[in-house]
């Protein structure tokens, strides 16, 4: 027997013992090795892309805070002229998501992400320069074109640097600058507003100019933080760098591994393009997170005016809109911790869905301004800490880089049609009640939570198919059509 068949049979004989339940003995040397290796990938790499992440959502939502400083009115614009600003940002932001995916292992994550932030910074400046809808459609269309490829990208980068059980924690520790972004940029938006009109701009031109240049130089110094993988880290020594990459391709982690290897070294093909579009896993969890995205965008960009219609003035709504998405913050991280503990997905988000599902429920059927305000705790609370497991969930699930390159970014792009719904569903005519806009994001959810339980449930009987040796066929293949691929529930 030649020595690279005695290693594959090695390390099926791994893997089954794996899946039977048996521990490998790992040594106190590399359980040391492992904690010194996360810990500095999670404190060199996680708090770029975190502050990336807020970049994004700051230059995303700042039209909401913006417009309660007399945008429309400056520009010449309609309630629905300006809905329709906010849905053409959404249009092209979808349109770019899988291709952005697709080319980001050629130009490397160190060169695209940073490169995307930059451009995407310079166009939430422009913002501040519009003077027409046309200027303000057009400047938010080449928005949605920079920023699109941001998160699919990060999901994707983080798959190639973290092992399965890991990567919803990390997922979000990053998303929590997501809930910061609303508490900051609340706050940011009421401290630029003191400039007033120096400068000959008005102040939610100011917004738009510093928030974007911000986000512009956070783009370049993203470019010399942000390694493209584990292994070219410059911060880890040649001893860990070797490591890092070895416990991905090792068979340590429940069929984990076992797929790291021709992933290093895969073509683009076509074929996995469209595994990734008719994967019935995709459509469902795209299907649930466009419930819970179109919830999350209309709270983001609307809070603000909907806590000012409870009777707050613009900097007084602010500053209240602060303490939901602090609050969420923290939830959403205590949660991703217990899916990765734990190591399941839609199970997690079965139980924290409901609490924005009766927030919905409630603040729709209720006049009383203190209930509606506790509402939006449950509101927020429910939707952010849904987010780490979904995008967990199906990148966990799809084996092969350009499966789930394609996986990521259909997911995201299906997802992110929700913010066509948001913008439309929040007019001022129905404030400060919103009733008809809250039960549709209220059966958009009701309808996700089945959605996730359907997931669930088709997780299940691909493995129970897998143990039973329908998948036998597929021996070999290194990607999640592997018996030895389990998925995660």
């Amino acid at each position: 027997m030649s020595s690279s068949e005695s290693g594959d049979v090695a390390n099926k004989a791994t893997v089954e013992e794996l899946e039977k339940g048996s521990a490998v003995q790992v040594s106190s040397a590399d359980k040391d090795l492992t904690r010194k290796v996360l810990w500095k990938l999670d404190t060199r790499i996680l708090p770029v892309l975190a502050v990336l992440f807020l970049c994004s959502f700051l230059d995303r939502t700042n039209v909401g805070n913006a417009r309660l400083y007399n945008l429309e009115a400056d520009i010449g614009i309609t309630d629905h002229q300006y809905d329709q600003g906010l849905a053409v940002f959404y249009a092209t932001y979808v349109l770019s998501e899988i291709p952005s995916n697709l080319i980001l292992k050629k130009l490397t994550p160190q060169v695209w992400l940073p490169c995307l932030t930059f451009f995407w910074g310079v166009s939430a400046m422009c913002l501040g320069f519009v003077q027409n809808f046309a200027g303000f459609a057009g400047v938010r269309a080449l928005l949605g074109l920079t920023e699109g490829g941001l998160l699919p990208g990060i999901v994707l980068y983080l798959s190639t640097v973290y092992t399965r059980g890991e990567l919803a924690l990390r997922i979000g520790v990053f998303y929590t600058a997501a809930s910061l972004s609303g508490a900051f940029g609340g706050l940011l938006a009421r401290g630029i507003a003191e400039i007033g009109t120096r400068g000959g701009l008005n102040k939610w031109r100011w917004i738009f100019v510093i928030e974007g240049l911000f986000t512009a130089l956070v783009g370049i110094a993203a470019y010399f933080l942000l390694p493209s993988g584990a292994g070219s880290a410059k911060f880890l020594t040649p001893e860990e760098r070797e490591f890092a990459v070895n416990r991905l391709h090792a068979a340590s982690d429940h069929g984990d591994g076992n797929h790291r290897e021709k992933e290093a070294s895969e073509k683009f093909t076509w074929s996995e393009v469209a595994r990734g579009i008719f994967s019935a896993q995709t459509w469902l969890t795209a299907s649930a997170y466009f419930g819970i995205l179109s919830g999350l965008y209309s709270f983001g960009l609307f809070l603000p005016t909907i806590i000012a219609g409870l009777g707050y003035t613009a900097d007084e709504a602010q500053l209240w809109s602060v303490i939901p998405y602090a609050v969420a913050a923290v939830v959403t991280v205590c949660t991703a911790f217990l899916s990765d503990r734990f190591r399941v997905r839609g199970l997690v988000m079965l139980c924290s869905l409901p609490l924005a599902i009766i927030g919905y429920g409630v603040i729709a059927n209720t006049n009383d301004n203190k209930v509606k305000y506790g509402m939006t705790f449950l509101m927020a609370t429910g939707l952010y800490s849904s987010v780490p497991p979904v995008l967990g969930w199906l990148s966990n699930n799809s084996a092969g880089h350009y499966k789930r390159a394609t996986t990521s970014a259909l997911q995201l792009a299906i997802a992110n049609c929700g913010g066509f719904v948001a913008v439309f569903i929040y007019p001022k005519s129905q404030g400060p009640a919103y009733h008809q806009g809250h039960t549709i994001i209220l059966g958009l959810l009701c309808a996700g939570w089945f959605l996730i339980l359907l997931n669930s449930l088709y997780c299940w009987k691909i493995n129970h198919d897998k143990s039973n040796g329908k998948y036998d066929k597929y021996r070999g293949f290194g990607d999640d059509r592997d018996p030895s691929f389990k998925l995660i529930l």
